[in-house]
């Protein structure tokens, strides 16, 4: 049968994949397309969101772990309370605040504001989801059915790339594009609020009979001071170091996928080559493949346990750059499989990253021995180091792009003469091949050694 609570967990994955994927996979293009944005806003728009991002993490995740406000500390409240102004957040990117020259300051503000509140709001309704993670069982075999609903979740949520690519002709129709994002926001307020009010956690149940004793001895919330010694006691553990520098890279590696994949893709592949809704269809499985690989690979990940299976898909990432660097860009058709696997195999075995996490959580709490773990605290430092990787990929790639007169994409002397881009896509290709090669080494070196295997 169903189970309830592993459902009502899983809808908040389900609103926020549907809105999450077509925000990360269209904001780039949008801004500079679209809204025409200079390099210089869209870096210092960057900058201000790579600080906002690693700092709200930590922030949100003390407030909910030491907060008097009901909407902050208990989980399923913050959820609740969160997900309409997450959905508003969503919003904001869609529609210009007026008509944008080329260059336009107001546009690098409006990139400013759009990506920290969307960021802010998605890390207090997310934190509190993975909290919640950890607290609704310590048994592996709840976490991985948590795990199979969440896949599930995801996979459908991950399908409004698709929908929105043939709505809005790849955000060609703008107008369909916008009435499509809305149509997202309100379903997704919808399936959050279904988690705020149907979930619980185990350690509610125990909660209510301690909240009497509680109140009677509470000194107030964590000090500072206490913030700091246990945060350095989390990074102190070297298993957790390996697992942060690992993902940092793979945070890096899939921001460069999502933001760029559609831009690369327009640029390699001639149109007369792949049609527009054939492109929908590529683009939508980048993101519903990887969902449906990890369903598959949950009998191999019960045989073979997470570390290898992520080591492996490290191992292939590599050799398939190599294998597509050799060969060159002239095959259309590999190129296009390649970029959708690429992406394909890069999401789903950070779909898995919550296992380790979880494993490092617990391994914290035995040596500690600690009262109630630091699920918060531990996810809150990893999100602290590896989120400036979302803002790195898209500045390190946009400079370099740039370099090539990518800016120029647009003119329309540059319409009239193709023969001008051949340094761009040249750049575009290298990047395509080299960027997923150097990462995959980087990440078997820091893989390798981790120590905690399920």
């Amino acid at each position: 049968g169903i189970h309830p609570n592993a459902l009502a967990y899983s809808m908040t994955t389900l609103g926020a994949g549907m809105m999450n994927s077509i925000f990360n996979f269209y904001y780039v293009k949008l801004f500079l397309n679209r809204y025409k944005i200079s390099e210089v806003a869209f870096h210092q728009a960057q900058v201000v969101f790579m600080i906002w991002n690693a700092i709200n993490d930590p922030l949100f995740g003390y407030i909910q772990d030491n907060s008097k406000f009901v909407c902050c500390s208990r989980r399923q409240f913050s959820i609740l309370y969160g997900a309409p102004l997450y959905a508003l957040a969503f919003l904001l990117p869609w529609f210009p605040w007026k008509h944008y020259e080329e260059g336009d300051w107001l546009s690098g503000l409006h990139l400013i504001v759009a990506l920290c509140t969307f960021d802010g709001l998605l890390t207090f309704v997310l934190l509190a989801q993975c909290a919640l993670f950890a607290e609704i069982s310590t048994r592996h075999e709840s976490r991985l059915q948590l795990i199979k609903y969440n896949q599930v979740a995801t996979l459908i949520g991950s399908t409004s790339i698709l929908f929105c690519g043939l709505v809005s002709d790849n955000m060609e129709n703008f107008a369909y594009f916008q009435a499509f994002t809305v149509l997202v926001a309100v379903l997704a307020t919808a399936c959050m609020c279904y988690t705020g009010k149907y979930s619980t956690s185990q350690y509610e149940q125990r909660e209510s009979c301690m909240e009497n004793t509680k109140l009677e001895n509470d000194d107030g919330a964590l000090s500072w001071s206490s913030v700091i010694s246990l945060t350095k006691q989390i990074m102190t553990e070297k298993n957790f170091l390996f697992f942060v520098t690992m993902n940092f890279f793979q945070v890096f590696h899939l921001a460069f996928c999502n933001n760029f994949m559609m831009i690369f893709a327009d640029n390699l592949i001639p149109k007369d080559v792949l049609s527009s809704s054939i492109r929908s269809i590529m683009y939508g499985a980048g993101f519903i493949c990887p969902q449906c690989l990890v369903l598959l690979s949950h009998a191999s990940l019960k045989k073979f346990g997470y570390y290898r299976i992520i080591l492996f898909s490290f191992y292939f990432e590599g050799i398939a750059a190599a294998v597509m660097f050799v060969l060159g860009p002239e095959h259309y058709y590999l190129l296009a499989f390649y970029l959708t696997a690429n992406m394909v195999i890069v999401q789903a075995s950070f779909s898995l990253f919550n296992l380790p996490l979880a494993d490092i959580i617990d391994a914290d709490f035995m040596k500690h021995k600690r009262r109630s773990p630091l699920s918060s605290m531990v996810f809150g430092t990893n999100a602290l180091f590896t989120k400036p990787a979302q803002s790195l990929a898209p500045m390190l790639v946009v400079t370099i792009l740039n370099q090539f007169g990518y800016e120029n994409l647009n003119n329309e002397v540059a319409q009239s003469d193709p023969s001008l881009f051949l340094g761009l896509h040249d750049a575009m290709f290298y990047l395509i091949c080299l960027v997923p090669l150097c990462i995959a080494v980087i990440q078997i070196l820091t893989w390798t050694p981790f120590s905690i295997q399920n």
